[in-house]
């Protein structure tokens, strides 16, 4: 563990001016929020709009359920990302004069008081339609200018807020799909302000493939366009299907499509962790983190392994095997999905509003409520966040990051981190001066692929982690490596690479707990454990060159208190049974993949 001088030594280097790869700067940002815009989110009680949520990114105070409250760092970048879906119904609720402003189901809209009495017009009016196999505009629908409006109304505020170099807002928006329940949610970005005057919702469009039929007319327009996916913890075992939309087996050209405009997915957000549950991950003993269980107590949205992100991109090398391309080589990121328009309010001792208006407003329901059709709110997170390695903080640097797959997603923490792969690294590159300009000479950062094994060689990767200047010490670094097997089996594996202290690894192979400074009553902890960064170059003692894999690294920071912990010390409000007391949070990397 480096002293405290050389560990601020170490992060002014790693905060160089944009220019070549090796100057490359990790920019953190949201990469998914709902405003007063989302019709799901103005039902909860947001009153925030799109220039708000920006305003409240920079560093901007803002009051919701009556508390008023500010992040204590701003961000570098987000992308308001309001529902496609009743876009237009939100412009007609919120623009007075606009169409159907007069509307007596929107003046209805517009009375209701009670969260309950939203929620029961909500379920009527929306729900019903939305979650069904055909969805339809409801009935103070005012038509397609009112759409093209509320877009507009996103545009503006999005080029509002723009300054290129100190903070990029990003045209997005959220493509809502539902089938039968099942999440198939997707974020979609541009990469400019060159957009389509309206975008599709899931009225629109009723699949995911329909999605990047659309996306693959405005390529033709010159428009650079990505989808992100989300929540597939949620997803009823559809987000990494073997069929598609239509029920058929995936075939090579919908993994090439799928491939193109989707090169990331979301790890986390606040509806739960992606990437593991400690079901199926029996023996990953940091499986049990964030798992959001009550997700299955609606609309049978019951948990499989094949929810999960870590099967899903594991999946993907089995497919990319049997046809040739993988269709989930994704690369990964974080989000809150936050209804209350405060992007990337991801602290655990600062979730005093919640995340959905009245629904988890308060500690009393966030202990004792739900998230109607969701989630019970003692299952929530304040979110996650996505660290971008990037050229410069603009829309097309942060855009490009994203789309080369340079991101990394924290639990909410800033965490930095950084993997590479290659073949011939030093052991000593991450103690010199330089490393970043070495690392991107002799291999490729995460995202990137390596091929064709040198005969007699076995990758080696470089993983370094700084923990959050404002956050807790760091306990360990661990690699997740997937592969298949020729016989189409996938396989995977968790490796301990570089720990703090001076602990050693057991009989079982199984590295001894970091420890736990955590004060319940309190809601405090200690950085006497732990270290500031930790990085080491791992050489993969297993590697077979004629086998597909990849591997990511995953970051884990000492325990902290959870929210719930927080809210039972500062409401005196009781967590309920089976709540952890104290997490470790996180950090994972894109995944670096091995072809033979």
């Amino acid at each position: 563990m480096r002293t405290t001088s050389a560990f601020l030594a170490a992060l002014c280097a790693w905060i160089p001016t944009a220019g070549d790869a090796q100057d490359r700067r990790a920019f953190f940002g949201e990469q998914h929020v709902h405003t007063a815009y989302s019709l799901d989110a103005y039902i909860g009680g947001a009153r925030l709009t799109p220039s708000d949520a920006y305003l409240f990114a920079k560093g901007g105070e803002v009051e919701v359920n009556g508390v008023k409250f500010k992040l204590r760092r701003p961000l570098d970048w987000a992308a308001v990302t309001d529902h496609a879906e009743y876009l237009g119904e939100m412009y007609s609720t919120l623009v007075e004069g606009a169409p159907g402003y007069n509307q007596e189901l929107i003046q209805q809209l517009r009375g209701l008081t009670s969260i309950e009495e939203r929620e029961r017009w909500f379920l009527e009016y929306v729900v019903k339609s939305n979650r069904g196999g055909n969805p339809q505009h409801p009935p103070f629908y005012a038509g397609i200018e009112t759409e093209k409006s509320g877009w507009k109304v996103v545009m503006e505020a999005a080029a509002k807020h723009y300054k290129p170099g100190e903070f990029t807002t990003i045209p997005a928006f959220e493509w809502s799909g539902a089938p039968k329940g099942g999440n198939l949610h997707r974020n979609v970005f541009f990469r400019d302000t060159n957009v389509p005057d309206k975008v599709m919702s899931y009225i629109d469009i009723g699949r995911e493939d329909g999605l990047w039929a659309w996306m693959a007319g405005l390529e033709k327009r010159g428009m650079k366009v990505l989808a992100i996916p989300h929540n597939s913890n949620a997803s009823k075992g559809m987000m990494f299907a073997d069929v598609d939309g239509a029920g058929k087996p995936i075939d090579r050209a919908y993994a090439e499509t799928r491939s193109h405009f989707e090169p990331l997915v979301e790890m986390m957000q606040i509806k739960g962790n992606s990437e593991v549950h400690r079901t199926f991950w029996p023996t990953d003993e940091f499986a049990d983190f964030e798992n959001a269980d009550s997700i299955q107590d609606y609309s049978g949205r019951a948990f499989s392994k094949g929810n999960f992100v870590r099967d899903g991109v594991i999946k993907g090398l089995a497919v990319e095997q049997a046809l040739g391309v993988n269709p989930f080589k994704y690369g990964f990121v974080g989000g809150t999905d936050t209804h209350n328009g405060t992007p990337s309010n991801t602290a655990e001792d600062n979730f005093m509003a919640g995340s959905h208006g009245a629904a988890d407003g308060t500690a009393e329901r966030r202990m004792t409520s739900e998230v109607g059709g969701w989630i019970k709110g003692k299952d929530l997170t304040p979110g996650a966040l996505t660290g971008v390695w990037a050229d410069a903080n603009t829309r097309e640097g942060i855009w490009d990051g994203m789309h080369r797959k340079e991101p990394f997603a924290t639990s909410g923490t800033r965490i930095t981190a950084r993997f590479f792969g290659g073949w011939d690294y030093d052991a000593a590159i991450v103690k010199k001066p330089g490393m970043a300009k070495a690392a991107y000479a002799g291999g490729v950062p995460m995202g990137g692929d390596l091929k064709s094994a040198p005969e007699g060689k076995s990758p080696k990767f470089i993983v370094s982690a700084m923990k959050d200047p404002d956050g807790a010490n760091l306990d360990r670094i661990q690699i997740i490596k997937g592969w298949v097997d020729k016989s189409g089996k996938t396989h995977e594996k968790i490796y301990d690479v570089v720990w703090s202290g001076d602990r050693q690894p057991g009989a079982d192979g199984k590295l001894p707990p970091v420890g736990n400074t955590v004060d319940e009553k309190k809601a405090t902890f200690a950085n006497s454990i732990g270290a500031a960064e930790l990085s080491h170059v791992w050489t993969d003692p297993d590697f077979d060159p004629s086998l597909r894999a990849l591997y990511y690294a995953r970051v884990l920071e000492i325990p902290t208190p959870r929210w719930s912990t927080y809210d039972a010390a500062r409401y005196g409000v009781k967590a309920p049974a089976g709540v952890q007391v104290s997490i470790q949070e996180r950090a994972w990397t894109s995944p670096i993949w091995f072809t033979p």
